[in-house]
């Protein structure tokens, strides 16, 4: 007796059973496809920020701390202006242990004619900068000129364009690859630029001027220490040594980072481990009630000739079917909800986050499939093994 078109018939003379199927494996599908982007997201931005940064030490003006965190220091592209004299990065470079010493110098947030919310201007020096040099390098070979710019991948301007920063107008010359932070909204630029920025700056009305010192204004300098050099101690000497500066493990903010993803990835484990331990009891029920509504449609089928073995194939076949259905069905509505709002996640959770290359997401989503295949197999397994030691000529004479 052919048996082929059994499994679909089946499901198809029963939509509400189906659905519930189809609708409890695809949320299943749904939080684990979803979760695990998340949380790769979160790893591949806090891998990617903590190889953009580089440094060991950042020394930043006493005052920085009450300004911004040092969390959004790293997370939000340092959003904010603090300034020091440009004579502290001498200190900085005569410290023992010191290898590199780079200066930062971070323009006040403003809207810009690319964007509809602020963005933030760094200066850097070209001759001396190792963290963000060579992120610009990736795209860009030569050094940043006279009033050219690089831009995050944020920023709407394009390389060739021109964008217009206190009305003085620079020259978009790269395009920065994302990195899941502010830092994706912010504009790069050398320290001669800068300089005419401030100064387009202080015509407004904007005043950047400190108290003392008589040189150039920095806001930061990133610190990199030499090999063999402790890098506790370094950083307790410039504390110690330098007046007016506090200087800060880079170390030390990427664990506060990592602590926020590890408690994140956590709940997200355990909220999908709660979801697969429902979604298997609930099937386990469900294929138990199934079986029991259905016992005289499979004593019939075993009267007529077929096997055990084909009637557990059959249960096996209607499992596959939903399961494959729900499988799609939940990953692609989990794609729909995560991929578009990426950028909305990352600012509601406050950590870098990167989508996963293509190949990831796929590997991903095909690991989703299989694992909730096999959940419904399982559950399925469990319902043919009762089905099989249910005796068809009991069943019929029980019905009569």
């Amino acid at each position: 007796m052919g048996t082929a078109h059994l499994p679909v018939k089946n499901l198809l003379r029963r939509p509400g059973r189906t659905f519930a199927l189809v609708l409890l494996t695809a949320l299943l599908a749904a939080s684990v496809f979803g979760g695990s982007v998340v949380v790769g997201s979160l790893r591949s931005g806090l891998n990617s920020l903590e190889a953009r940064l580089g440094a060991d030490l950042i020394v930043l003006p006493s005052s920085a701390e009450s300004k911004v965190s040092f969390k959004n220091l790293l997370l939000q592209g340092t959003v904010g202006a603090f300034y020091m004299d440009s004579s502290v990065l001498d200190e900085v470079r005569q410290a023992s242990g010191v290898e590199i010493a780079a200066p930062q110098t971070f323009l006040a947030s403003l809207k810009a004619d690319c964007c509809a919310v602020k963005v933030q201007i760094i200066g850097i020096d070209p001759g001396t900068d190792f963290t963000v040099k060579p992120w610009i390098g990736e795209g860009y070979s030569r050094d940043l000129g006279d009033m050219e710019v690089a831009v995050g991948c944020n920023v709407t301007a394009e390389v060739g364009e021109t964008l217009k920063i206190y009305d003085r107008n620079t020259h978009v010359v790269a395009k920065l690859a994302e990195t899941g932070t502010g830092l994706d909204t912010a504009v790069y630029c050398d320290m001669g630029t800068m300089k005419q920025l401030l100064a387009a700056a202080e015509a407004k009305g904007i005043s950047h001027r400190i108290s003392s010192g008589t040189g150039d204004l920095i806001s930061a300098v990133y610190v990199k220490v030499k090999d063999g050099y402790d890098v506790a101690q370094v950083n307790n000497w410039l504390n110690g040594h330098i007046r007016k500066v506090t200087a800060v493990r880079a170390r030390n903010m990427f664990t506060d980072v990592s602590d926020s993803l590890a408690g994140i990835a956590r709940a997200a484990g355990l909220l999908t481990g709660a979801v697969w331990a429902l979604a298997l009891s609930v099937l386990l029920v469900t294929f138990a009630v199934m079986i029991h509504e259905r016992r005289r449609e499979f004593a019939v089928l075993r009267m007529l000739g077929v096997s055990r073995r084909g009637l557990r194939g059959e249960i096996l076949k209607e499992t596959a079917l939903c399961g494959f259905a729900g499988a799609l069905l939940g990953t692609g509505a989990a794609a729909l909800g995560v991929f578009p709002f990426a950028a909305l996640i990352g600012t509601k959770l406050g950590l870098p986050y990167l989508t996963p290359s293509a190949g990831t997401i796929l590997l991903l989503a095909g690991g989703t499939v299989l694992a909730v295949l096999s959940v419904g197999m399982l559950a399925g397994c469990w319902a043919a093994a009762r089905l099989s030691r249910t005796d068809p000529g009991t069943t019929l004479r029980e019905g009569a």
